[in-house]
């Protein structure tokens, strides 16, 4: 799943552009690393933070 996909999934934002207005701001990190692609293709066991939520995929 890519990361804007994902955001949108578990209802952390509310749209395509939304999520893609986050990542690009860098207010979103991979595995303790900001990430600004949205398409960042995301694997089990990643972890996801945005706005004080941690998130691990499954």
């Amino acid at each position: 799943m890519k990361l804007d996909q994902f955001l949108k999934w578990k209802n952390l934002v509310s749209s395509g552009g939304e999520a893609k207005y986050f990542i690009k701001s860098g207010s979103v990190k991979v595995n303790g690393v900001k990430e600004t692609r949205r398409g960042r293709k995301l694997n089990k066991g990643d972890k996801v933070i945005f706005l004080k939520n941690e998130l691990i995929i499954d």
